[in-house]
Order: C-alpha cells, then sequence, then structure tokens
C-alpha cells in the first residue's frame, strides 16, 4: 500500500534503481515528491542530480539539501569527485547508481506498478498529443478520478516525473509520450506500459534527429512495444503508415478517425471562436478552432470510448476545454493576436496559415512565421515550402524570423517579384529580436489579424508585449 505522503521508502528507492545507498543520520525513511531541479525541492523531496549539457546536478546536491531534500540519487562515477559518502554522514541519504537518467526511469516504473488497478492510457504523435492528452483528460475526468502529465510532460525526464503525481484514488492515467531520438519511445514505453495507447499522427517533427519519416513512424510506433494481449492500440485510419504501425502488434489494432467514429455527425467552424461538434445528433461548443483540432477531440474521444466514459461525459469534457500557453491562444486586444508559438513544422504551419486564411476577417493578416527547428537536412527543402505556402496565403504582412527563415525569404521574394505571390503582399526578415519587435510595432495596427507562430527556441511570445493593450482575454487553442 502507497501512503500518499510517502512515496517510496528509501530503501524501496534503493532496490528499485539497483543503487548503493549511504545512509545519513536523518531518520528519514522515505521521500514524498520528486525532482531533477534543486531550486524546486521540497521539504521531503528526492533529488536528482543529472548531467546536462552544460550543467551538472552533481553541483547542487548540497542545496538540494539545504532545501530540505530527503534523498539525492546520484550518478557512482561522481561520487569521489565530491566525496559522497562525507556529504551522507551530514547531509542525508544518498543513493549512488551508474545511470541517474535511467535510476528515475526506474523508480518511476517500479513506483507505478504499485497501482494495478488504474488504467494508463499512453498518447504520442508528431503533433497534436499534448492537445488530446488535454481533452482526453477532460473527457475522462468528466466520469472518473484522473490524473493526467502536465503541460507537455513527455520527455525521459518528464514522463517519470508525471508517474510520480499518481495516487492510490485515481482511476485513470492519461499521459503524453514524446521523442526526439532514436529509442527514447520503447524507454518511455517500458516505463508506462499503457493498457491504451494512441498515435496521433506521423509527420516530420525532429526528422532531422531521426533521419525521415518512416524512422519517425518507427519510434512513435514503440508506443506499443509494451501492450500485453488485452492492450488496446489506436491508429489513425488515414495516415499513409496505417498498415506499417497495425502490424505485429500485440493485442487489439482499432483503427480510428472521423469515418470509424459512428456517433460522429461532423463539425461546423466558429471561426476564432472554435467549433460545434455533432455527437450522437446533439450539437456541442467545443473551444479549439481549427480543423486540426477536430481531428485532436476525435483522437481524445477514440481514447474515451475504449475506457469507456458515456455520450455525457464526451459532451462534458469537450465544453469544458482551456487554452494552453502558446498553442493557438487567441489574445483579443491592439490586435486579435493568435499565438501559437510552442512549437512548429511543415504540417504544423501550414495547419496555422490554413486556418488563419480560412477565418473570415475584415482587416489586414500579419503573419510573423519563425524558423522551424530540428529538421536537419531538409531543414532548407522545408522553409523553402513554407514560402511557397505564405506566398498563396493570404497575408497581407509576412515577417519571418530566424536563419533558417532566410530559405523562405528567398523563394517569397521571388514570388513576389513575379507576381506569384499576393498582390500587395509585404515580406520582412531578420534574425534579430529587437529590430523584429520595432517593425512589427511600427506596422500593426487596430483591426488586425496577427499569426504568431514558429518553434520554440523563437520565443515569438515576446512579441505579445507590443499588442498587451486593450488585450480583452484569452480563449480559443489551436
Amino acid at each position: 500500500m502507497v501512503s500518499d505522503n510517502i512515496l517510496m521508502s528509501i530503501s524501496e528507492l534503493t532496490k528499485a534503481v539497483g543503487g548503493d545507498l549511504y545512509q545519513g543520520d536523518t531518520g528519514v525513511s522515505g521521500f514524498s515528491s520528486v525532482s531533477i531541479d534543486s531550486r524546486a525541492v521540497l521539504e521531503g523531496s528526492l533529488f536528482v542530480a543529472l548531467l546536462g549539457e552544460t550543467c551538472d546536478g552533481h553541483a547542487f546536491v548540497e542545496a538540494a539539501f539545504s532545501k530540505g531534500a530527503a534523498v539525492a540519487m546520484v550518478e557512482r562515477r561522481k561520487c569521489e569527485a565530491f566525496d559522497m559518502p562525507a556529504m551522507a554522514r551530514a547531509l542525508g541519504n544518498i543513493v549512488a547508481v551508474d545511470d541517474t537518467l535511467q535510476g528515475l526511469q526506474d523508480a518511476a516504473r517500479v513506483y507505478l506498478e504499485r497501482f494495478p488497478g488504474l488504467l494508463k492510457i499512453g498518447i504520442t504523435g508528431s503533433s497534436g498529443k499534448t492537445t488530446t492528452k488535454e481533452i482526453a483528460a477532460a473527457i475522462i475526468g468528466a466520469e472518473k478520478n484522473t490524473v493526467a502529465s502536465r503541460g507537455n510532460y513527455n520527455s525521459d525526464t518528464g514522463l517519470p516525473l508525471s508517474v510520480f503525481e499518481v495516487r492510490s484514488h485515481h482511476e485513470v492515467g492519461v499521459f503524453e509520450l514524446g521523442m526526439n531520438r532514436k529509442g527514447e519511445m520503447a524507454g518511455l514505453a517500458a516505463v508506462l506500459k499503457p493498457h491504451i495507447a494512441l498515435i496521433t499522427n506521423v509527420g516530420s517533427a525532429h526528422i532531422g534527429l531521426i533521419g525521415s519519416r518512416q524512422g519517425i513512424a518507427k519510434e512513435k510506433k514503440a508506443i506499443f512495444s509494451q501492450l500485453d494481449e488485452n492492450g488496446i492500440a489506436l491508429v489513425p485510419e488515414d495516415s499513409d503508415f496505417r498498415d506499417f504501425l497495425a502490424e505485429g502488434v500485440r493485442g487489439r489494432v482499432s483503427f480510428y478517425g472521423e469515418k470509424s467514429l459512428a456517433e460522429f455527425g461532423g463539425a461546423r467552424s466558429l471561426g476564432l471562436d472554435g467549433s460545434e461538434i455533432v455527437w450522437g445528433g446533439e450539437g456541442m461548443r467545443f473551444a479549439l478552432p481549427g480543423k486540426h483540432n477536430i481531428a485532436n477531440a476525435v483522437s481524445a474521444i477514440a481514447i474515451a470510448r475504449e475506457v469507456p466514459v458515456s455520450a455525457r461525459a464526451i459532451k462534458k469534457g469537450l465544453d469544458s476545454v482551456k487554452p494552453m500557453f502558446g498553442r493557438g491562444e487567441i489574445l483579443r486586444g491592439r490586435a486579435t493576436v493568435i499565438r501559437d508559438c510552442y512549437n512548429s513544422n511543415p504540417e504544423s504551419l501550414a495547419e496555422a496559415v490554413g486556418f488563419c486564411d480560412d477565418v473570415e476577417w475584415p482587416g489586414r493578416r500579419v503573419y510573423v512565421i519563425g524558423e522551424m527547428l530540428e529538421l536537419g537536412d531538409v531543414s532548407r527543402e522545408a522553409h523553402e515550402d513554407a514560402g511557397r505556402l505564405l506566398s498563396e496565403s493570404k497575408a497581407d504582412v509576412v515577417y519571418l524570423f530566424g536563419k533558417e527563415t532566410a530559405a523562405t525569404a528567398a523563394v517569397m521574394d521571388s514570388c513576389v517579384s513575379n507576381g506569384a505571390a499576393g498582390a500587395g503582399m509585404w515580406v520582412f526578415h531578420t534574425c534579430d529580436m529587437d529590430e523584429l519587435i520595432r517593425a512589427a510595432n511600427a506596422d500593426v495596427r487596430k483591426g488586425d489579424l496577427v499569426l504568431l507562430k514558429g518553434s520554440r527556441g523563437c520565443a515569438l511570445e515576446r512579441l505579445c508585449e507590443i499588442f498587451e493593450e486593450g488585450v480583452q482575454g484569452v480563449s480559443g487553442n489551436l
């Protein structure tokens, strides 16, 4: 039986991770939370000292103990350099392992095994997985005690941290799994061991790190690797990798989508105010605008039906969905801003531009487009394609930000000069954020529709400061 206060005892942790215990004379029996950031350590935390590209968590073990950590997990090879045995005697319990990232994942896997009654749901995909997770959690949570990973906690550290949010009263856990390197998804699936697993789509996000869409499909498919004979694999019915994703999967494979949901009666766009979805003959309000969010809702409903939950829960959940930061938020102020700058790839860029083109709008359309990162060898081609996409869009003004968008600008300049772009379209490119802010501040006017779309590394939300005057609130979510 797991206490909701003490997640694991020190001895249980040591056994779970195959560690060596340097016991401190503190009388502490276990830990009540987990942190990988010494600044976020709470009284009673397990602090995991990770090795980052620029920062070594072992340098912050002492700081973690000063904030009340109950135990620290460190790597054996670091024990001598940081004199961990002496630190344990003076400050608290230390567990040494070969690899602290693997130790964090092993501890999460063992912790999760203590909840055999928890229905575990895993969601992955090149795009839409965070929004799908939020919608699914809202729907299922309308009827069952549900825990879900916070924000986009989907990485090799994010998933284990989310797992430690599970408590004995939870009936269903909805978790997001992401990857940007080969083998990562298989490791995450081994931690979660989902009963239901869904792939939203296979796109080109992280293609520079994986190599090809076929490679991405293979990595995404690894979410099914831990399913048993009673497991359920949900595969998008319209994916060009449909047969590959379904092949050789244990358990039951179910193809999902608008065509396979008999109760789905279509959807009607309400522009920036979202959509109306017809389910079981009844219309319901869905606040997230855009066709791609209808697809996310369908993915979430496909999961909910397997749980299962009632039609009432589906309606209540769809009604309750709220926007998340940087994922198509609608800010209404000096200009109406669509803030969709949490991430970007060719597919999501096309979705965002298509949505903005389709919205009925009396004023100008201003598209601020940041570079798409982690595309590797296909980056130039993808950014040139973006130039053609934008040239054919309804934008009146296009601001391009970042080194990679120089290729986009070159294509657009050519399209403008030969008349292939929209009449009067103006294109501006810079790699300087201050210059971008000055130019947009001078140009954007009341009544404009502004799209902010770029990869997380661009941090295009910095532009929002110039639109803050008169902001009336936020609604919607792409």
